[in-house]
Parts: structure tokens; sequence; C-alpha cells
């Protein structure tokens, strides 16, 4: 009987993301670029320990597409101790991680280009064969994310709307994955996984709205819940969910290994571990110590002494090495007396102060209608300045499609 798969997936590691981080002087990197790394180190340390077969890294590497050599080196360290220990690893293109011209090279494509025993670069869909650690046999068919620019490279395409590309381009990935399936239903003895980039209906978003690069095309689950498949691997999504409700195959996401902002500030990061058979798969959240990231909120609009109230607030929580953000609601005669620079000594145990935002209650509102501009993002803040010029709502709506596709180039 067939030894079952011990299989490592992981995604969404961006090496590169540098907010509230600062110089960490061992290392000469970005002190938030060390937490992603350290929390990649971490989960290959566990993997390991578990004897992990196969690894599947389900896309988004990289901050960008055009990651610095410093990175590309220690991502490529970690990639490294999984195959010297002949753990076959799967590497899937996430939308950071490939070009926006469809021939240009995503920058995963060192490892292809190199011939990295034991690594295969999935950058186009595929059904890949692969022998796992202990000479199990596995599918794996890679689904990498849905770009819009490789339609446009075919005449018949360039002249539609972005709406009607996106609908071409989710009829594109449906068909795809069908006849990825229909594939693997020629090996019906074999184990099979769906490894795929893109977002999945009923998923849950979260904070890679903000760092998402163009418009998403989204498949339908329904279409993922096939029982050919054993395992369906996803990526893109940060936060950590299942979506089938337990039926079988399971359909998750691992979400993130670290915090990218307060978004996931209460999302539990780690990665999963599967030990897989074929028609059975029992699958394990694992946490990582990932950053913690906090929000103190405290009013002081009814006290007659805000700044002791403040600090000693403060001082009941246990910020230590947390990225911390305060939020103070306070009146217009008690603003005067707000010392920030108090309040930063107060910190000093903290990682980061992220902000120190005074939410003033003042006579008069905003002009924008809002209680804390702070806290909304350049999409949100766009929307409302041209509700405020009474912009037509249809103009509204293109303006800021095309708005989105610039913020997020």
């Amino acid at each position: 009987m067939p030894q079952a798969i011990n299989l490592l997936h992981l995604a969404d590691i961006h090496i590169g993301m540098e907010n509230y981080g600062r110089l960490d002087s061992r290392s000469g990197l970005n002190s938030r670029v060390v937490d992603f790394l350290r929390r990649m180190s971490q989960a290959i340390d566990v993997a390991l320990e578990r004897g992990v077969d196969v690894c599947i890294f389900a896309g988004d590497a990289y901050k960008n597409q055009r990651p610095n050599p410093t990175y590309q080196r220690e991502f490529a360290r970690r990639i490294k101790r999984l195959a010297d220990n002949n753990v076959p690893v799967i590497l899937l293109v996430g939308n950071h991680d490939m070009a926006s011209a469809d021939r240009a090279a995503s920058s995963l494509d060192i490892f292809g280009v190199l011939d990295v025993p034991g690594v295969t670069v999935a950058a186009r869909e595929a059904v890949h064969q692969i022998t796992c650690r202990r000479g199990q046999p596995l599918q794996v068919a890679t689904v990498p994310y849905p770009q819009r620019s490789r339609l446009l490279a075919h005449d018949e395409f360039r002249n539609l709307s972005l709406d009607d590309l996106d609908m071409a381009l989710g009829n594109i990935v449906h068909r795809n994955i069908e006849d990825l399936a229909g594939e693997v239903r020629e090996n019906p003895n074999v184990p099979a996984v769906l490894t795929a980039h893109f977002s999945v209906s009923e998923a849950r978003q979260g904070s890679e709205q903000s760092v998402m690069i163009g418009r998403d095309v989204v498949v339908l689950k329904s279409l993922l819940a096939d029982p050919v498949w054993d395992y369906v691997a996803l990526g893109h999504i940060h936060k950590h969910q299942e979506l089938n409700g337990g039926q079988h195959p399971p359909i998750v996401y691992p979400g993130s290994l670290e915090r990218i902002d307060f978004g996931e500030e209460a999302e539990r990061k780690g990665f999963v571990m599967v030990e897989l058979e074929r028609g059975r798969a029992n699958w394990e959240f694992v946490p990582l110590d990932a950053r913690r990231f906090v929000t103190v909120r405290i009013d002081v609009t009814a006290s007659d002494d805000p700044m002791t109230d403040i600090l000693d607030e403060l001082e009941s929580h246990p910020l230590d090495d947390a990225v911390v953000r305060v939020i103070i609601k306070a009146t217009e005669a008690q603003e005067p007396l707000l010392d920030d620079k108090a309040i930063r000594q107060t910190l000093r145990r903290a990682n980061t102060v992220a902000s120190i935002i005074h939410d003033v209650d003042r006579a008069q509102r905003h002009r924008l209608g809002v209680e804390s501009a702070e806290e909304l993002t350049p999409a949100e803040v766009l929307a409302l300045y041209l509700e405020s010029k009474l912009v037509p709502e249809e103009r509204k709506e293109t303006l800021l499609r095309y708005a989105e596709s610039i913020m997020n180039e």
C-alpha cells in the first residue's frame, strides 16, 4: 500500500514588504523583511521535522516582479534547504511574481533556467508528475495567476473592454481547469492536487486588496470542488480559510506567513501541513509567531487629565515587540494637551510605533464626512472626493476603475 504523502502548503510570503519597518543592523535588511524571512524559515523547520515529502508554494514570493539580489538570495537559500533534503518543490507563479508583458520572465524563472534539481517552476497551466521524497507518485495541476496581458497578445481580444476581457479570461480559466481535471483522470490511482493563485467565490478577502496588481478574476468554488482533486492548494488571499465546508476535497488558502498591515491585526498567520492519499486529505493549519499588530483606542473626552489617562492605559497593554498604532479620541479643547513625544517614550518597548492619531471631536465635521481620514484607503478617499464634487455615478465608476489600475501599478 502506498505511503501517505506529507505535503507542505504555503503561499504569499511577499519578501520585500517594508511597511512599518526600520534598518536591522545585524542583517542590513529592513526589519519587516527579516520578519517575513524568519516566518518562512520557521515553516520549513517545522515541515522538515514532520518528515515533509513535497512542498507546494502557491505564489507571491516577493513584493514585486523585480526583487533585489539580496531578496532573491534569501528566498533561494530557503528553497535550497528543502531541495537538499530531497523534498521536491513546486513554485507557482503569482501576480506579484509575474511581469506585465506576456513573454517577460517572472521573478521565479531563474530556478527553471538553472534547472535546480527538485524545483519545478509552474508558469503555465499543466499537470506535473512528481516523485515525492519517499518515492510516492503525485500529480500536481498548476494554474498561475490569470494574466490579462496574455489575452492582449491575440487580435480577437485587443478591442474588448476591461469587463469583457475579464469575462473572457474567466472563461479560459474555467476551461483550463476542466482540461487539467480530464488529464488527471487518466491516472485515477495517483493522488492529485490542484494548486492555483486566484480569488475564489465565497472566499473572505483580507488586506491583499491593497497590494493586488490590477483587477481580479473570480473562480467559482463549485469548479474546484471536483472529487478528482484530493486537495486544492490556493494562494493569493492572505486570510487563512477552507472553502469547502469540510467536504472532500479541502479547498484551502493557507494565508500569508506574516501580517502586512493593521487590516490583518486579528488574523492568525501560518501554513498548512497535509497528509494525503488518493481520496483522502487530512490537513492542519500550523500557526507561526508572526509580528503582532496592535491598535490601542483611548477615549479621553471625559477626562480632566487626558495625558495621565493615556499613559496609564498604554502601560496596561502588553505591547513589547509589537507594531502599534494609538487612536486617541479627544475634544478640541484637549488637543493642545496631547503630547506625542511622551506617548512614544511610553511605547519605547514596541517594535514600531506606526502612528498616533488624534481623533478630535470638532464642532464642524470634515468636509468629506468621515471621522478619521487616516483610516481610509486612497481609493476610498478618491471616491468620497468625487461624491463631494457631485460627479455622475457612471463617470465616477470609470474614474475609480482607472485610478485603481494606476495606484496598483
